[in-house]
C-alpha cells in the first residue's frame, strides 16, 4: 500500500545531494541536446522514479540523442533496439543458442538487458514483439529457456514512435500503453534554436569521438530514486490526483458535454499511480521534500494523453487530447 507520508524525514544534506546529482545529469543533457527543456525533464523524473517514457514526434527532434545522453551523463549501458516488422521476440530478450561442439544449450542474453533502452519507432514492431517487453517493462526480468533473469537496476525504457507514418505500423495496445509513466509529445525547436544545433554540429560536439565524462555515478541515480519515494504527499494532494482520475471516467458529471462526448475510456488506477511517483520526483527536481497541487498538474498532459482514450467523433473533429485533460484539470478544485 502507498504511504502518502515520508517514512523519514529527508534531511537537507540528502536534498542537496540529489538536487546536485539531477543539476549534474541536466548540465551533461544540455551539453548535447538543444532546448527540450521538458524532454529533460521526462527523462529525469523516468530515471529517479524507475517509470518508462514514451516519447512521440516527428524524425529528427533528437529522441536517439537524448536517451543516448543521459546514459553517459550516468554512465549507464545503453542499448538502441531499432524495432521492424520482421523484429522477433527473442532479438530483444534474448535465446537459447546450441553449442554443437559442447552439445548443450548457452544463453545469450538480448539487448533489452541494459540501464537504459531505447525502442526506437516501436510502433514498427509487431504486436508479438511489443508483448515481449511487457514482462521485462513491469517484472524488471526476462524468461529465457524456463529461467529468469533479472535486469539492470537501475532500468529504463525509452520508446519512440512516429504520428506521421501509418504504413508498416501496428498501433500500440491501450495496455501497453499504460505501462509507460509520462508519454512526451516533442516540439520542433525554435530558429534560435535550430541555429544552434548547426553550431554544435560545426564544433564537432556530436563526433562519435567526443564522450563526456559521467556526470553522476549509477549508485548516486539510485540513491536519488530511494529519496524520492521518501518525498511527503499530502492526503488532500492524493485526493486531488484521485479526483483528476475520477473526472476522466464521469466525465459528463464535471465537464462540457461536447467535450465529455469525446472521451471513450477514461484513465485506469496506473494514472494516479504514475501521478503519485512522478509528482514525487518533481518536487524533489524542484528542491522541495514534499509534493505541492502544481507539481501534479504540471505532469497532467505526460501522465493522462495516452490513458485518456477519444473515441471516432474527436478523430473526425480533430479534438487534441490535451484539450479534454485541461477541461478536466479544470473541473477539479486545486486543494
Amino acid at each position: 500500500m502507498l504511504s502518502t507520508s515520508a517514512s523519514a524525514r529527508i534531511e537537507p544534506s540528502e536534498l542537496a545531494r540529489a538536487q546536485q546529482v539531477a543539476a549534474n545529469i541536466a548540465a551533461s543533457f544540455d551539453a548535447k541536446v538543444v532546448g527540450q527543456s521538458r524532454l529533460r525533464e521526462s527523462l529525469l523524473v523516468g530515471l529517479l522514479t524507475g517509470g518508462h517514457i514514451l516519447l512521440e514526434s516527428v524524425p529528427g527532434l533528437a529522441k536517439t540523442t537524448a536517451a543516448q545522453a543521459v546514459a553517459e551523463a550516468v554512465s549507464a549501458d545503453f542499448r538502441r533496439i531499432q524495432c521492424t516488422p520482421d523484429l522477433l521476440p527473442s532479438d530483444i530478450v534474448g535465446t537459447q543458442v546450441y553449442d554443437a561442439a559442447k552439445g548443450t544449450f548457452t544463453t545469450q542474453l538480448g539487448p533489452v538487458h541494459a540501464n537504459i533502452v531505447l525502442l526506437d519507432e516501436i510502433n514498427r514492431s509487431s504486436a508479438k514483439t511489443q508483448s515481449a517487453m511487457l514482462e521485462a517493462m513491469q517484472e524488471r526480468q526476462t524468461s529465457i529457456g524456463g529461467q529468469e533473469y533479472r535486469l539492470p537496476s537501475p532500468f529504463l525504457v525509452l520508446a519512440t514512435q512516429n504520428p506521421i507514418e501509418q504504413e508498416g505500423t501496428y498501433q500500440l495496445p491501450e495496455a501497453q500503453m499504460d505501462r509507460f509513466m509520462l508519454k512526451d509529445v516533442l516540439d520542433y525547436p525554435s530558429p534560435a534554436e535550430e541555429a544552434e544545433i548547426i553550431r554544435r554540429i560545426d564544433a564537432g560536439v556530436y563526433a562519435p569521438n567526443q564522450v563526456p565524462a559521467a556526470a553522476a555515478s549509477l549508485e548516486a541515480v539510485t540513491a536519488a530514486q530511494e529519496l524520492v519515494r521518501r518525498v511527503y504527499i499530502d492526503p488532500a494532494v492524493i485526493n486531488y490526483i484521485v479526483g483528476l482520475v475520477f473526472v476522466t471516467r464521469n466525465a459528463h458529471q464535471y465537464i462540457d458535454s461536447r467535450l465529455a462526448g469525446f472521451i471513450e475510456f477514461g484513465a485506469s488506477p496506473r494514472a494516479s499511480i504514475a501521478f503519485s511517483q512522478a509528482a514525487r520526483a518533481v518536487a524533489l527536481l524542484n528542491g522541495r521534500d514534499h509534493v505541492i497541487p502544481e507539481d501534479v498538474k504540471t505532469l497532467a498532459h505526460r501522465v493522462l494523453r495516452h490513458r485518456l482514450i477519444l473515441n471516432f467523433d474527436a478523430v473526425a473533429e480533430q479534438v487534441r487530447v490535451e484539450t479534454v485533460i485541461d477541461a478536466v484539470v479544470a473541473a477539479v478544485q486545486t486543494p
